[in-house]
């Protein structure tokens, strides 16, 4: 047996930078993401415009993902990091000074450059940790990470019941810039590169990466084995399912389950309490047991919770589905991304993850649209659609969104029970 020092021996170095660095991002968008559908609405917007705003943060990664993969594997991870934090800290004012819904679409639009760090993390993060530690490592990350995230929403609903969703956001907004500003700081000083830095004078143009990004996916695509293609189609019907309901989560449970925004942020609170408790023994269950049980356990707790939003009535019901949201993404994060980084060659990581993602989503979402590490630019064009026909869809009738999650959920099961094993001998 191994002590409790040799078992976390991992958290050092870039391990550590990139946990802290996580823990400070979560804190702050605990608070901003599960209201900000209210936020929208607050200053001119609709249901239809919620999902309009939602669609244009994927609308970059068409841009930015084939460059960063392409740059993650060729130049400092480190800087593409940094300069991503600065970046966002700065269009994070769009928010903080809106006017109208307009103003947050142009955020929305400009915050989804920021997506050319999700390459360089996914693979830093890949690189710091040794294949039996895989799942330990990342189950202890965000574990640490939602532990101290854990009053968030309930802090940020007590805000907004004082002082209005109006000032209250953009309150919220700025704490959030501010915690993009230092972690940037952090990864500057403290971050270490993983692979050979090439000189920026040896880097092709950027037409150049698009054209070799984009002519080269179909042989990228031949060259994966089944089981990472089907994991790709487990995370894209997960993002479209997030994509058409994460907006309106709050939404529905202010408007047609009668809760108020406090409630919204005590059930959130509790959420997070049980997805910590349960986040780092899922790691070592992953690491144990496999990854593809796991998977496997948790998009069955989501199939059969998320869909009973629509029938819900009251504030304990409401709780119950979300603890089960717990569970599900307790077991799906440690287990989809340790299995992506088992699949994938450290020389090809920037590359594959680029178009691919992480390996990972969100599971149930409450808010903010989708997107995040495990977003890949394949993904894009269908994430933003399924963001616009979301709101449609909310319009028409606010339960044909958990529809629609339903049945992704059930392509994501059927999967993983055809094509998803584990592999033999990890990378």
């Amino acid at each position: 047996m191994k002590s409790v020092r040799e078992r976390f021996n991992f958290m050092r170095g870039n391990m550590l930078v990139l946990t802290v660095r996580q823990t400070i991002g979560m804190f702050f968008r605990g608070m901003v993401f599960p209201y900000a559908s209210l936020f929208i609405l607050e200053v001119g917007g609709t249901s239809s415009q919620i999902g309009i705003v939602n669609s244009l943060r994927p609308l970059a990664g068409l841009l930015m993902f084939p460059i960063s993969g392409y740059l993650t594997d060729r130049t400092s991870r480190v800087k593409l990091i940094a300069l991503a934090g600065y970046l966002s800290a700065a269009s994070m004012l769009l928010y903080v000074f809106a006017p109208s819904w307009e103003w947050i679409a142009l955020g929305a639009l400009i915050q989804g450059f920021m997506v050319f760090q999700f390459p360089p993390t996914s693979a830093i993060l890949a690189d710091s940790l040794t294949p039996e530690n895989r799942g330990t490592g990342i189950a202890a990350m965000n574990s640490l990470a939602t532990g101290f995230s854990l009053f968030s929403s309930y802090i940020a609903g007590m805000l907004l019941e004082m002082l209005g969703v109006s000032l209250g956001m953009r309150i919220l907004y700025g704490l959030l810039a501010s915690s993009s500003f230092v972690t940037a700081i952090l990864v500057s000083r403290y971050m270490e590169d993983t692979t050979e830095v090439a000189g920026y004078d040896t880097l092709p143009s950027m037409g150049t990466i698009l054209r070799e990004t984009y002519s080269g996916v179909p042989e990228l695509v031949r060259g994966l084995p089944r089981s990472v293609k089907a994991l790709g189609v487990v995370v894209l019907m997960g993002f479209i399912g997030n994509a058409v309901a994460s907006p309106f989560w709050v939404v529905y449970v202010v408007e047609e389950v009668g809760l108020s925004s406090l409630d919204w942020g005590l059930i959130i609170m509790f959420e997070m309490i049980l997805k910590t408790l349960l986040t780092f023994p899922a790691g070592l269950l992953v690491d144990r047991y496999g990854r593809t049980r796991n998977l496997l356990a948790s998009l069955l707790v989501s199939l059969l919770s998320m869909p009973l939003i629509i029938f819900a009535e009251s504030f304990y019901q409401v709780l119950i589905i979300r603890l089960a949201v717990a569970v599900a993404g307790a077991l799906f994060t440690p287990a989809s991304t340790a299995l992506m980084a088992d699949y994938v060659p450290r020389e090809m990581r920037g590359r594959v993850m680029a178009a691919l993602g992480r390996g990972s989503m969100l599971v149930g979402a409450a808010g903010g649209g989708t997107g995040g590490p495990g977003m890949g630019y394949l993904f894009t064009v269908p994430v933003m659609a399924a963001s616009i026909i979301g709101g449609l869809l909310y319009a028409v009738n606010p339960a044909y969104p958990w529809y629609c999650f339903l049945a992704t959920t059930v392509v994501q099961v059927l999967a993983l029970v055809l094509f998803i094993r584990d592999p033999e001998e990890a990378h």
